[in-house]
């Protein structure tokens, strides 16, 4: 009877695509029934073409139902071994389906997904997206590599590049009307540096990193389509704006974004559904804050319209009124934002390069803006404009933090090397503590205050952005794993208790853990041996067997780890491994084994160890190769970045 009920679903052009079959195929607990399964889906293939109402029903051009069906040999093989693989335990595998346990990893690669490009992570990119039963393949059978989804109708795997989910045609508007540019005119649409999803896991933001470019979407993870594009503020500097990373608040009523070169925190105002979804998305340019100084705007906020590649028209608009938005020089206690201003200047150490790295959010609407010269500014989101109540020096708070997480009602940050040049001899890994609830938007801020708990700071530190409490000015150590003494704090998360934090170090290959509570450092795991504990001395982990090879000079087992989340059964982190051509932080991020590690999480939380690698690659872009400083100087073809990965719960 199922195998009759097959036969009249198959006959939509849908379950010809690869990863829709292979969920049916899970369906059936007996083998003979898959293996039939898997000779009917053959036979389909081989007399598809031959079936022209197939053509009319689904109104597809025979090139589009030539991808769409379509399916490389060793694909099939992947899928018969996953259909054997799990035909022991069928009531499991249909439980898996639907447990709270299942979900996705998406990957942010920032490599070029276009040849002939005269810099790195300067047009498009590629997004990789892989689903738990896929990576869980992979992790019980090592000699097979998890199969990346599609984000378009013509493709039956990923990865998916950036161009296809933004298509080339869609038009830029402002508040005022179109402009007649289309987004494959204009400049500096690459570099996707994150995806951040919202509370719900509804949705993700893209968040394109190009100089310039300033280029913030929002993907469906349902569906992995396109629904709204933006470009932030052009403000008077050389390089005028690009996005660096958006949080959403914690009710997934906003989106928060760095406009890094812009120095601006922007925000867009989200409508939703009562199941959660999204009607609604306005960049609403009264709500900005101004972190430099002289703001000079030279081109108001945008929104694209259009289709996106399944034919579906964006969403997005344009509101308010900049002469609302906070502007000027000065925070609520009348010192200047930025150094160098003309009026008192901040307390507690400087702020002298204001370009805001990530505004991390909140439970109590607070978002916590990290700054590249060190300092910190808290934010209420949901005043208009965005009122600062917490403002920082970098004596108090040094650069350059990304990492952050809030755990038992208290933000944790760290502090890393700074990203431009001028991080290359710095050595810093730095935790910092909030009490989260102590931010008031009707309270009169004062400077440094509250304090906030410093958790951790390594000895070695460099006195630099900020940073006074050290011995030496400078490393000058490099980033090669075998002789480096330099550490880089970037990437932090809790485990699902929220009792202990792990923060990577992206030089160092390990991970530092926090208990939560007691601020107590209570573990170092690294990312290189087999067992966590035996460092480079011991057995080697997965990265050396995943580690490119096209080069004799390019040290081997390197990870470089970088942005990372939880997967919802508290078993494994996602880490995003670095490549041998980082196209950010050059100096502190070349890695061997691009794509991401998959960390078991041990001892009650405390520890872990790399389990497997998700690798990742791209040669398409053949981008020439700069001197990587401090590293080696890479001569082969790979060019897979990957600085962010994020788990999706499906």
């Amino acid at each position: 009877m199922r195998l009759y009920f097959f036969s009249i679903f198959v006959t939509k052009l849908e379950f010809l695509h690869e990863e829709r079959f292979v969920k049916l195929v899970m369906l059936f607990s007996s083998m003979e029934e898959r293996t039939k399964l898997l000779s009917w889906w053959l036979v389909l293939l081989i007399s598809f073409y031959h079936v022209s109402s197939y053509v009319k029903a689904d109104g597809m051009s025979s090139s589009s139902i030539e991808k769409q069906g379509m399916v490389r040999h060793d694909q099939l093989r992947r899928i018969t071994k996953q259909s054997k693989g799990s035909s022991s335990s069928s009531k499991s595998s249909k439980s898996s389906k639907v447990s709270k346990s299942s979900y996705q990893v998406w990957a942010s690669d920032q490599s070029n997904s276009v040849p002939g490009q005269t810099s790195s992570g300067i047009k498009g990119s590629f997004l990789w997206i892989w689903d738990s039963d896929s990576i869980e393949f992979q992790l019980k059978n090592s000699q097979e590599e998890a199969i990346p989804l599609s984000c378009t109708p013509d493709e039956a795997s990923g990865p998916c590049d950036l161009l296809d989910i933004f298509p080339s045609n869609l038009e830029r508007c402002t508040a005022a009307g179109c402009t007649d540019e289309s987004l494959g005119d204009l400049d500096g649409f690459g570099r996707l540096h994150g995806v951040i999803k919202d509370p719900l896991n509804r949705y993700v933001t893209a968040n394109m990193f190009a100089p310039g470019g300033g280029y913030v979407g929002v993907i469906d993870t349902e569906t992995r389509e396109a629904i709204a594009l933006f470009r932030v503020t052009k403000v008077n500097f050389p390089v005028p704006r690009s996005v660096h990373m958006s949080f959403w608040s914690a009710d997934g009523s906003a989106i928060l974004i760095a406009n890094l070169h812009g120095k601006m925190i922007e925000r867009i105002d989200v409508k939703r559904s009562n199941d959660g979804s999204i009607t609604g998305l306005e960049f609403n340019v009264s709500a900005s804050v101004y972190l430099g100084k002289a703001f000079g705007k030279t081109e108001d906020a945008s929104f694209f319209q259009g289709n996106n590649a399944f034919g579906r028209p964006l969403i997005g608009s344009v509101a308010g009124d900049y002469a609302i938005a906070d502007t000027g020089d000065f925070t609520p206690s009348m010192v200047c934002k930025e150094t160098g201003c003309e009026g008192t200047q901040p307390q507690g150490g400087a702020r002298t390069n204001n370009v805001p790295i990530c505004p991390i959010s909140s439970s109590n609407n607070n978002v916590y803006v990290t700054l590249g010269g060190g300092g910190l500014f808290v934010l209420k989101v949901d005043e208009t404009p965005m009122k600062i109540v917490g403002e920082y020096g970098n004596a108090v708070i040094n650069g350059a933090g990304c990492g952050g997480v809030e755990a038992n009602g208290r933000m944790f940050l760290n502090g890393g090397v700074s990203a431009s040049g001028a991080g290359a001899d710095q050595s810093t890994f730095t935790l910092y503590s909030f009490e989260d609830d102590l931010f008031s938007n009707n309270a009169a801020p004062k400077e440094n205050a509250p304090m906030p708990i410093q958790v951790f700071k390594d000895p070695t530190n460099t006195n630099t952005i900020g940073n006074v409490d050290g011995t030496r000015s400078s490393d000058i150590s490099g980033q090669l794993p075998t002789t480096s003494t330099r550490r880089d704090s970037h990437g932090a998360f809790q485990t699902l208790d929220g009792k202990y934090i792990h923060v990577v170090d992206r030089i160092q290959n390990v991970m530092e853990v926090f208990d939560s509570q007691t601020y107590e450092r209570v573990n170092t795991y690294d990312l290189v041996s087999i067992d966590g504990k035996s460092g480079r001395d011991g057995p080697s982990g997965p990265c050396r067997a995943k580690s490119i090879l096209d080069d004799p000079g390019l040290v081997l087992n390197d990870p470089a780890p970088d942005l990372f989340e939880i997967t919802p059964d508290g078993k494994y982190f996602a880490v995003a491994f670095r490549g041998p051509v980082p196209v950010s932080v050059t100096h502190s991020a070349q890695g061997s084994c691009p794509g991401v590690g998959i960390v078991e999480i041990t001892e009650g939380g405390k520890s872990g160890r790399l389990v497997d690698v998700l690798r990742t690659t791209n040669t398409v872009d053949d981008v020439s190769v700069a001197s990587i400083p401090g590293g080696h100087n890479y001569v082969g073809v790979e060019r897979s970045d990957v600085h962010g990965a994020i788990v999706v719960f499906k």
